[in-house]
């Protein structure tokens, strides 16, 4: 298939400055020496605009390369970014050749998802995971690309990232802890929250301080990947959670699933993020009478003997952490604090 390339050049003006397997049945575990970090972006540097999953529009392509413009970046992307295949964007191998290509393209130093939606979990078979481990580079997105962290990570033990999209609200705070956390490594960084307008502080859940490998994402995106390949195993690791428009049984039905399948036994702590949109629906709810989100998640979670703190600032939100999947990190639920523990880029 002939495909056209399509490079955005930079503009300056707007700049803002940068430094420089085999299949199982259940789970996979990435031991430490065996995890890959990419290099880090720096002013200039060249982001490739990927649709792994839900087509997307041309207004939405163009709104991400104006927003990776004004971050002081080149942009590139393939026609195929805007092909259109019912709710995905190209058939499942378009889009993983997509991926692929531009995980190969020497002259493309970062991939940036434009958007979410759904069709992620069905490329994973179909990726090359061999020239996604030899050619290491920051891989970011959220939402639905929750599928894409956990099978990479799970194939080849390649840090990537959870974070904004293209068409994300790239305000003061999302861009200060994409720069922090992408452009100028720390040995520590604590990330601070900044609750939405009208939004609430975090919330502890349960009492307690752990530190373990950072893994997780969208919450019914990490559930369907209970039982395949490229399930990780979460001993002693951080779960961090996210989930928008699901109604409090339906988070409660989630969330028991990850307990009787075991996703928590061993864990080391929880950290949650913004449940957007999680409450009761005041149109047709589902029940007439409902719990609220706060009593579901303290109901099942509170007594799995771990940290556990809600509303820290990631999800469908506008202010936005960028989350390194694979990191150490520490939770310490009485001070409501997470905080990386070891550069995720070199």
């Amino acid at each position: 298939m002939k495909r056209k390339n399509f490079i955005k050049t930079l503009t300056t003006a707007s700049a803002i400055s940068f430094l420089p397997s085999e299949k199982i049945l259940s789970y996979t575990s990435v031991k430490g020496d065996q995890k890959i970090k990419p290099g880090r972006l720096k002013q200039g540097d060249t982001i490739a605009l990927v649709a792994p999953g839900s087509y997307i529009s041309e207004e939405e392509l163009n709104n991400s390369v104006e927003n990776l413009h004004s971050l002081g970046f080149k942009v590139v992307y393939n026609e195929s970014v805007l092909y259109k295949n019912g709710y995905f964007s190209g058939n499942d191998k378009q889009r993983a050749e997509e991926l692929i290509e531009m995980f190969s393209r020497k002259d493309v130093d970062g991939i940036m998802c434009v958007r979410g939606g759904y069709g992620c979990i069905r490329i994973l078979p179909l990726l090359d995971y061999e020239i996604i481990k030899k050619n290491s580079k920051v891989l970011i997105g959220y939402s639905d690309v929750t599928a894409l962290l956990y099978g990479i990570y799970s194939k080849t033990g390649f840090i990537c990232f959870h974070g904004p999209v293209g068409i994300s609200t790239f305000n003061e705070f999302t861009i200060k802890y994409f720069k922090d956390v992408l452009a100028f490594p720390h040995n520590r960084l604590e990330l601070v929250s900044e609750p939405e307008e009208n939004g609430e502080e975090p919330v502890k859940i349960s009492s307690g301080k752990a530190e373990g490998e950072l893994i997780g994402g969208n919450l019914s995106v990490i559930v369907s990947l209970i039982g395949t390949e490229y399930d990780i195993d979460t001993e002693d690791k951080i779960i961090f959670l996210e989930e928008t428009r699901e109604e409090p049984y339906r988070i409660d039905k989630m969330l028991t699933q990850m307990i009787m399948a075991g996703k928590f036994d061993k864990a080391a702590g929880i950290a949650l993020g913004v449940f957007d949109n999680c409450e009761q629906k005041k149109d047709n709810p589902s029940f007439e009478s409902s719990f609220t989100l706060m009593e579901v998640l303290k109901e099942r979670l509170s007594g799995l003997g771990i940290p556990v703190v809600y509303g820290f600032s990631f999800g469908h939100i506008k202010n936005k952490f960028t989350l390194p999947f694979g990191v150490n990190v520490e939770v310490n639920a009485d001070e409501k604090t997470l905080t990386l523990l070891e550069p995720a880029v070199i």
